[in-house]
This record gives structure tokens, sequence and C-alpha cells, in this order.
């Protein structure tokens, strides 16, 4: 898809079919998200790929809405700040370099036909819990990755002249 199409189309699903997402497509989302620039090329995120399918209990302690569980796959993007380029103020770029691979992902799931919602609302007690996550590591955001069934909604969008400012505040 032509790239200013893909990210027009491409919404929060929040409906999913329950087809098996192919291997095939599963490995170019993940390679979108391997691609990401990090800062300093660090990439200092992992991907946990999750099933669903017989964790539906477990997975929805993650996250409470029922369509969360819907899709067959859920991706849990997580930052080792411990790995992460610190510029030299101190701020640590694990959490921005995550959020980047997770754009390219979802990104990159949209224009395979997929869809995805970018979930930040989570329980991330539970989540370090139930996927086992050592205390150097910090999940960031989870999405459900399947077939969607529902439609798009138009995106309510901010006017350019209330984001952007030139050479100064």
């Amino acid at each position: 898809m032509e790239f200013n199409n893909l990210i027009a189309s491409r919404y929060s699903v929040r409906a999913y079919k329950p087809d098996d997402v192919e291997e095939e497509k599963l490995q170019q989302i993940l390679q979108a998200a391997q691609l990401a620039p990090t800062a300093a090329n660090r990439q200092p995120f992992q991907i946990i790929v999750i099933r669903t399918r017989g964790r539906e209990k477990e997975l929805q302690h993650i996250y409470h809405r029922s369509w969360f569980i819907e899709a067959p796959l859920i991706l849990c993007l997580c930052a080792e700040p411990e790995r992460g380029w610190k510029r030299k103020d101190g701020k640590n770029y694990s959490e921005i370099d995550t959020a980047i691979a997770m754009d390219h992902l979802i990104l990159a799931a949209a224009d395979l036909g997929l869809g995805t919602c970018w979930i930040a609302a989570f329980d991330p007690d539970d989540a370090r819990q139930i996927l086992h996550l050592p205390k150097s590591v910090e999940p960031i955001a989870f999405t459900p990755l399947g077939y969607p069934a529902d439609t798009a909604q138009p995106k309510k969008r901010l006017p350019l002249d209330q984001l952007v400012r030139y050479e100064k505040w």
C-alpha cells in the first residue's frame, strides 16, 4: 500500500476474527519492528508473541476488554532500560525506542491486512507476573494481532496549526 494511504487507513481494531495469522506475515511484522530506528542502534527492546487460545482467562488480567483476547495473537513490547542509550542529562531512550518499534509493527500489520490496537492501559503487575518478566524489563505496550472483524471509524485529528510551531514556541 502507498505509505500515505496506509497511515490514513490504519485504525485501532477492537473486534477480531479468530482466523490464525500466517507465520510468514507474523515474521514480516516482527522484522518491521527489528528495522525500527533506535538511539545509537541499541535496539533495547524485546517482543513477546503470545498465543491467546487456552490462555484467555489469564490474559484478561493484563487488560480487561473482551476484544483483547479475540485475536489469535497478542504482542507485548518491552523495554530493556539497561541497554538503552542515555542522553547527557541521563534521559534513557529505551521506552522511546520501544515505542518506535511498536509503531513500525502496527504499520506493517496494517499493510498486510491485519489489525492491531496499541494498548497502554494494561495492568503492569499482572503483565510482569503472567509473562515472567525480569525486574530489569519494563512492559511498554500490548497489541492484539489478527484479522479485523470491525470497520474503521473516522479519525478525529487536530489541525496542523494546533500541532506545529516554526522556529520557536
